[in-house]
C-alpha cells in the first residue's frame, strides 16, 4: 500500500524533476545572460554553460523515472553543489541579468535556496519511507 508520506515525496519528486527540466532549458535559451554568471576568469565558460544544462535536464528526466531517481538525485546534489560558487558570484559582484533577477534580495536569496534544493531532492527520493513512519529506522 502507497503510504501518504510516499505519495508527497512523489509529487515532490515530478515537481523538481520539471523544475529542473524547465530550468535546464534557460542555459540554451538564454546563455547570454546564463553566461554572466560564470566568472570570465574560467576557461570554456560556454561549454560550462552548456554541460550544465544538459547535465541539469539530464537529473530533471532521471528524477521523473523512479528507477533512476537515486542516481539523479545524487547527481544533482553534485550538480548544485558546484554550481553555488557562481551563484555566490552573482551575488558578490552584482551581476544584473535584467527584471526581477536584479534585486539583490533575489541574487543573495537564492545561495541558501541551493541548500533546500538539495534537501528536498533528497528527501524526495529517499528510501524506506514505510518503516520510517512506522519508526523501525
Amino acid at each position: 500500500m502507497r503510504t501518504l508520506l510516499r505519495f508527497k515525496k512523489d509529487i515532490a519528486r515530478v515537481a523538481l524533476g520539471i523544475v529542473f527540466i524547465l530550468a535546464s532549458s534557460l542555459h540554451f535559451t538564454s546563455s547570454e545572460a546564463e553566461l554572466k554568471l560564470i566568472p570570465e576568469f574560467l576557461p570554456w565558460r560556454l561549454q560550462a554553460l552548456y554541460i550544465t544544462g544538459i547535465l541539469e535536464f539530464l537529473g530533471g528526466i532521471g528524477l521523473l523515472i523512479p528507477r533512476f531517481k537515486r542516481a539523479a538525485a545524487w547527481g544533482l546534489v553534485a550538480l548544485l553543489i558546484a554550481i553555488f560558487p557562481a551563484n555566490v558570484y552573482h551575488a558578490v559582484k552584482d551581476i544584473q541579468l535584467g527584471g526581477m533577477l536584479n534585486s539583490r534580495l533575489y541574487q543573495w536569496g537564492r545561495l541558501p535556496l541551493q541548500a533546500v534544493f538539495i534537501w528536498l531532492v533528497l528527501w524526495a527520493t529517499s528510501p524506506k519511507t514505510a518503516e520510517r513512519e512506522r519508526g523501525k529506522l
